[in-house]
């Protein structure tokens, strides 16, 4: 039975909490067990709750699709193949203007399919692309907005961390959501690329169009492409490489081949033999899996109090009453779905992306089905929405990562900031085209699965 000052206190003290700085897990666990206790009033009713949470999230081998994707990225990140095709790229496509910049949203779209981890992006990038970008004469504030704005692609082409979460969150398929990813984020790619090509037009000098070439130019701290000599073979072996466990493992989750467990633990698998093959040591053997561990496991903490959250939602009966309070309130769907995207946005300034979404996916998703939204696209708009966030003063989560990244004092984060709002702009009319045309995001999953 709903009881309005239950609810009201579970929202206030989780709001409260996380606006405090308490951690967003402490939070949600601290919540649960509060509005648990005041639905049931027994304690021993709390601790069989979260007990039996906790047991079925360490036998639902969902939770397992996240590091096991993760380390298929870093094991693909340490053997070099990535900066082999990034230098391929950016030779091929010599003639045309911001050609370093283009490479870089490219590299990243590659690279994306991966990891699906938008910050392992960006740190990557920073490295590669940016002494390069510098070197040119690029624009910095342009050279690390391009960076930041194209490591975006992480969160939404697959395999992408905030599908997994979506999935398991609202229980869909994980490879229909991987499959609805690809064509609006070649959708992005293809604006980022093409606002990038209109600023070289009209402001040549932002690209270093005139200026001295690299060859008058030391490259500090990343590679020069000009003059980085890459065999033909090396070349093959990671482009095959590469594209190989993509098609491996994304191919055989879409033709049901394997599950999206399976297909992780394969591509894991496979990016391990490429990563030996180019020459991966003991050691970064050992970093990869200290890497994702460091990452996944507060990750899945995260989850599972996320699903302790969703049952204390169901039983105090918040979900129900905030999709009746929006389906009463003769609000337009559009309407409503602006406010949601607006909380999204506002929340993307103070919290990152994985806590926005355990924290309102549970609540918003009901409501946008009762509105007649389509399920996946809603998640496709979510996921871009949410991501738009780690672009959003004054957490940005991926500004500062490029920052720390580059080591470069001439270039404050206000600046970073700046360059990154016209790509925070396009991902803004991104999702205004998906609710426009949701077939964007239903194409290939209604045509493959």
């Amino acid at each position: 039975m709903f009881d309005v000052s239950t609810a009201g206190l579970i929202i206030a003290l989780l709001l409260g909490l996380v606006l405090l700085g308490v951690h967003v897990a402490i939070a949600l666990g601290v919540t649960s067990a509060i509005g648990i206790f005041m639905v049931t009033g027994n304690v021993t009713i709390v601790e069989r709750m979260i007990a039996s949470t906790a047991a079925e999230a360490l036998r639902d081998f969902t939770f397992a699709v996240i590091p096991l994707f993760m380390l298929m990225g870093e094991f693909i990140g340490r053997s070099g193949a990535i900066t082999d095709i990034y230098v391929a790229i950016n030779k091929g496509l010599r003639r045309i203007p911001a050609r370093l910049a283009i490479a870089t949203v490219l590299g990243n779209t590659v690279f994306s399919f991966v990891t699906g981890v938008s910050i392992a992006s960006a740190a990557a990038f920073s490295r590669i692309a940016y002494p390069e970008m510098k070197a040119h004469n690029y624009d910095r504030g342009f050279a690390l907005g391009a960076i930041a704005g194209s490591s975006c692609l992480g969160m939404l082409i697959p395999p992408s961390v905030l599908m997994i979460v979506w999935g398991i969150l609202t229980e869909q398929s994980i490879g229909r959501l991987f499959l609805a990813g690809v064509l609006p984020g070649a959708l992005l790619a293809t604006l980022f690329i093409g606002y990038i090509v209109i600023v070289a037009i009209l402001r040549p000098e932002t690209v270093g169009e005139g200026a001295a070439h690299v060859d008058e130019v030391k490259v500090e701290g990343g590679i020069d492409t000009e003059k980085a000599e890459l065999p033909t073979g090396q070349f093959l072996a990671s482009l095959i490489g590469v594209g190989g466990i993509i098609s491996a493992v994304l191919g055989g989750i879409w033709f049901g081949i394997f599950t999206p467990t399976e297909g992780a633990g394969a591509g894991a698998a496979l990016a391990l033999i490429l990563a030996l093959f180019k020459g991966m040591r003991w050691r970064a053997f050992i970093d990869a899996i200290y890497a994702v561990g460091k990452t996944a496991a507060p990750i899945l903490i995260l989850l599972l109090l996320a699903a302790l959250y969703s049952r204390t939602l169901a039983m105090t009966g918040v979900t129900s009453a905030i999709r009746t309070f929006f389906t009463e309130s003769g609000l337009a769907p559009f309407t409503v779905l602006a406010i949601i995207i607006l909380i999204w946005f506002v929340l993307g300034m103070i919290i990152d992306s994985i806590s926005i979404m355990l924290l309102t996916v549970p609540i918003v998703e009901p409501v946008a089905l009762a509105f007649g939204f389509d399920q996946l696209s809603f998640a496709i708009v979510g996921i871009i929405a949410i991501e738009a966030g780690l672009l959003t003063p004054p957490f940005g989560l991926l500004i500062y990562t490029v920052k720390a990244a580059i080591n470069d004092d001439d270039v404050g984060v206000q600046k970073i900031f700046v360059a990154s709002v016209p790509y925070w702009g396009i991902m803004l009319l991104a999702v205004l085209l998906i609710v426009a045309f949701p077939q964007i995001s239903n194409y290939l999953p209604d045509l493959l699965m």
